[in-house]
């Protein structure tokens, strides 16, 4: 229908209007939802696992600083995931995340980790609190559909590609003067053997402000005369430069031969970091804040990066992160995650680099001092000769012992959909 200034006004405003809607604009009824191809159902879950896995029960644990989402199906299958950050995003899980999964069939997984953002209006909250959620539940699915299947997650999501998962040193803290810093990690690979390492620059989204006067001069040049020619160098400023500071800086990191420099501009200022990739050589990495496939595709398409660095949890999980590399590889990029995590909940980075081909030689692992042994869970995660070797169990291949989760307190348990009535507790 065509409508003129006067039909225009006849129907803005008026019970016509909807009417007139309805009818010009109300897709066909065959017609289907636009689904992006980085978004599309890859990994075929429904055929590796037979029978449909309906979710009965959502919880939050937490044991001292540790905290865990675990999940469980009709018919007692259960997933279980350690988390970070937990604690600070409760509210979020209960209310808004975790009652949409209640009663879906977790085979459907790669399609569920959509529809959450788009339930009950939850897209207007879309932020890192909101796809870290997602991600703790899927993680725990994911551990229970392995379970099911009998493979690990990596297996279980496009096939294992690497077995062990080389890693790069980072951790970095800028408390330190630049001459501590570097020897804490020329000890680093002594003990680790690890091939690279990433130190912290600048101040932190601190408009050109360093640490201290000198700092990131200083520990640049340090550290390639102390770790040599044989050991990759990266940098991470968090943020801190415009793009005039950020060329200038890159320079000396090119003249230094170093291998990235990450984030140099704040994660919103996309033409800034743009400007810096342009201006240089070394590769700029990015992405950790970022959540969205789209701006991913965008921000690859139009250079503000070479290398693209989704967290794991502020991107929604791995599921979304798998979709991220899908991509960068379709672009002829690497993907490098952001990692914070160590130990028990490092699981879901070395499942994701396990099984993506296009994930860079060397995974991020913080790294500060040799640690003890963990009483309980298993494996540890040790660095041994630059890499960790990735679990062969079932699931994340995290395994915690039963008296230990026994003992935790449960933070929220979710046993209703959104609008479902009682089955939400919040313990204190």
């Amino acid at each position: 229908m065509n409508l003129n200034r006067r039909d225009w006004l006849k129907y803005t405003g008026s019970a016509a209007f909807a009417a007139l809607t309805r009818n010009s604009w109300a897709a066909a009824p065959s017609a289907s939802p636009l689904i992006r191809d980085y978004e599309k159902p890859t990994f075929d879950l429904p055929g590796q696992i037979k029978d449909p896995v309906k979710i009965e029960s959502v919880e939050m644990l937490q044991r001292g600083n540790n905290f865990f989402v675990r999940t469980r199906a009709i018919g007692g299958a259960e997933g279980i995931t350690g988390t970070k950050q937990a604690e600070d995003f409760v509210a979020v899980f209960q209310h808004m995340v975790a009652p949409y999964f209640i009663g879906k069939d977790a085979r459907d997984l790669e399609t569920l980790v959509d529809g959450v953002y788009r339930e009950n209006s939850n897209y207007k909250m879309a932020s890192l609190p909101f796809w870290c959620c997602v991600a703790y539940i899927e993680q725990s699915l994911l551990d229970m559909l392995g379970k099911i299947a009998g493979k690990p997650v990596g297996a279980l999501l496009g096939g294992v590609v690497r077995t062990e998962v080389p890693v790069y040193l980072s951790g970095s803290e800028r408390s330190l003067t630049a001459e501590e810093e570097v020897d804490i990690y020329v000890r680093g690979v002594a003990a680790t053997g690890a091939k690279a390492v990433k130190f912290k620059i600048g101040g932190r989204m601190s408009r050109n402000l360093d640490a201290y006067p000198g700092r990131t001069e200083t520990l640049l040049r340090v550290a390639r005369e102390r770790l040599g020619d044989k050991i990759l160098l990266r940098a991470d400023s968090n943020g801190s430069y415009d793009a005039v500071k950020g060329i200038e800086i890159g320079r000396l990191m090119e003249s230094l031969n170093y291998e990235f420099f990450e984030e140099p501009c704040p994660f919103e200022e996309l033409s800034e970091t743009q400007a810096v990739a342009r201006a240089l050589r070394i590769p700029i990495a990015f992405g950790e804040q970022n959540y969205s496939l789209w701006q991913f595709h965008w921000m690859l398409q139009n250079h503000v990066m070479q290398i693209v660095q989704p967290d794991i949890n502020y991107n929604g999980g791995i599921i979304r992160a798998k979709r991220v590399a899908r991509i960068a590889e379709e672009m002829g990029r690497t993907i490098v995650p952001h990692n914070t995590q160590t130990g028990a909940t490092s699981v879901n980075i070395i499942q994701f680099a396990s099984c993506t081909k296009n994930a860079t030689p060397f995974m991020e692992y913080p790294w500060r001092a040799p640690q003890k042994a963990p009483t309980w869970y298993k494996p540890d995660f040790k660095v041994v000769n630059g890499s960790i070797q990735v679990p062969t169990t079932p699931g994340m291949g995290l395994e915690i012992d039963p008296d230990f989760i026994a003992g935790a307190t449960v933070v929220a348990k979710i046993t209703k959909p959104l609008g479902g009535g009682a089955g939400s507790t919040l313990s204190g």
